[in-house]
């Protein structure tokens, strides 16, 4: 095993920890300036779609935003995999 395995991965877009809005962290259990990557945020979003059940039934690929996502992500269904553009307005 090389000696700086256990070196602290690069941050970068995905890794990086930010901030989230006040908004989006209610939606992903996040605490109060709590900092996290940009792939935790998605894990936690998935998993929040799936607790919540807000899947299409048909069409499991798009999801329809509840009262707690409706500030981050508007009220229209939209493509669950195109969720990432709308939080660059939710992250510093």
């Amino acid at each position: 095993m090389p000696a700086d395995a256990a070196a602290p991965k690069k941050l970068n877009g995905l890794t990086k920890p930010l901030t989230l809005s006040p908004e989006l962290a209610a939606i992903v259990g996040a605490k109060k300036d709590e900092k996290l990557a940009r792939s935790e945020i998605v894990k936690r979003l998935w998993a929040y779609l799936k607790a919540q059940n807000l899947q299409d039934p048909a069409n499991k690929q798009f999801f329809i935003p509840d009262k707690l996502m409706a500030p981050v992500f508007g009220k229209e269904k939209i493509k669950a995999f195109g969720m990432a553009k709308y939080l660059k307005t939710h992250l510093s």
